[in-house]
């Protein structure tokens, strides 16, 4: 086992919160984990929130001009080694539960195991993510299935190469005595949402409804104090803190109304054309890690999550990776052919119909261009 990994801090690449909050102004792809506080502990009324937001991006720009350096952000790494390859994992936040798989890897020596040496470095605010994977600044990122397709569709060179969650942690929240009970309830009414997100057409259009938006300002205080309330949210995340502050909720999880994205292990094409094997071994032990972390003793994660994001509590870690769980989020559904890490190519194959059809994605992409099963271990392919 690798000992405790070292407190190092790395800049980011970052976009002004305005704009990147919203998916608009400069056009850049922001992947935003909509929250204004640092997760975990949390002033009464406000969230720890967990939503990508994806602009349409200047691909060029980026590409040619690179990005700007931001705030010092917490990284995790494994002890150095000259025997060990050095990779680097860009995060879509700051540590917690929704990234336990990884650091379970890494607190476990899986990593080291697989000849690695693996920084975790955290997002937050305004961080990119798919541009710095596709220009090969970090090795691999983390990020939803339909932003992946909608950057790919725009040129992009990423690729998706494992799972992380197998449905969609995304969903609307509730109090518990509402009378929304399905999405069609919502026909006529408002929801506090990120506007760009692409299940608002989809629920629209395959629905027939129509629902005003109000702009997402990252606090639960309107929630909760608004009995007619609907908020987006996450399910590992929001109702944590709603009952935290008295509010008993009931949340519609997107993934059923038939809008459900993988959460994904992103790479570049570059780098699974120069270094197959590196991108195996991460695979390999990133599925490993997430294993044991659903499965055994979540403790090794926790405490290192824990040393690099102080505001984080026990509680909330429990509450996230509990959800997971019960949800099968992680697992997927054996039945369906699901399990921890596996990619469906037809299942996205399906996904990139639904952004056409939504106007989402530019151009039909052949999922084998932005998908790959090759990497993942064969128990779970």
């Amino acid at each position: 086992m690798c000992g405790v990994p070292n407190l190092l801090f790395s800049r980011c690449c970052s976009l002004s919160n305005s704009s990147a909050r919203h998916g608009v102004g400069s056009g850049i792809e922001a992947n935003l984990r909509g929250r204004r506080n640092l997760p975990g502990r949390v002033p009464a009324g406000f969230v720890s929130f967990s939503h990508r937001i994806l602009g349409l991006p200047l691909l060029a720009l980026l590409l040619i001009c690179g990005c700007t350096q931001a705030e010092q952000r917490p990284t995790a790494t494994s002890n150095t080694s000259a025997s060990l390859r050095k990779v680097v994992l860009q995060t879509d936040w700051f540590p917690q539960a929704e990234h336990g798989g990884f650091y379970q890897a890494l607190a476990k020596g899986f990593y080291a195991e697989a000849g690695l040496e693996v920084e975790i470095r955290s997002g937050g605010p305004g961080t990119l993510i798919s541009v710095p994977v596709a220009k090969g600044t970090v090795d691999f990122g983390m990020n939803r299935s339909d932003s992946v397709l909608m950057v790919a569709s725009r040129g992009l060179p990423l690729v998706m190469v494992a799972a992380t969650l197998q449905h969609d942690a995304q969903a609307l929240m509730v109090h518990a005595d509402s009378p929304v009970r399905t999405f069609r309830d919502l026909d006529g009414l408002t929801i506090t949402a990120n506007p760009s997100m692409p299940w608002i057409s989809y629920l629209q259009k395959t629905l027939g409804i129509t629902f005003a938006l109000k702009p997402n300002n990252y606090s639960l205080a309107a929630f909760l104090g608004d009995k007619e309330a609907i908020q987006q949210c996450l399910l590992t995340n929001e109702p944590f803190f709603a009952e935290q502050n008295g509010r008993r909720v009931r949340t519609l999880p997107l993934a059923d109304s038939g809008f459900d994205c993988y959460h994904t292990i992103i790479t570049s094409r570059e780098l699974i054309r120069t270094s197959p094997e590196m991108v195996r071994a991460f695979v390999g032990a990133s599925v490993r890690g997430w294993r044991d972390y659903i499965e055994a003793d979540p403790a090794p994660a926790h405490d290192l999550i824990r040393a690099h994001n102080q505001q984080m509590s026990s509680a909330q870690l429990e509450f996230s990776r509990h959800e997971m769980i019960r949800r099968s989020l992680v697992t997927g559904y054996a039945d369906r052919g699901e399990s921890i890490g596996h990619l469906s190519l037809p299942r996205l194959a399906e996904e990139i119909k639904v952004l056409f059809d939504l106007k989402m994605v530019d151009t039909p992409l052949a999922v084998e261009t932005v998908a790959t099963t090759q990497f993942l271990p064969l128990s779970v392919r």
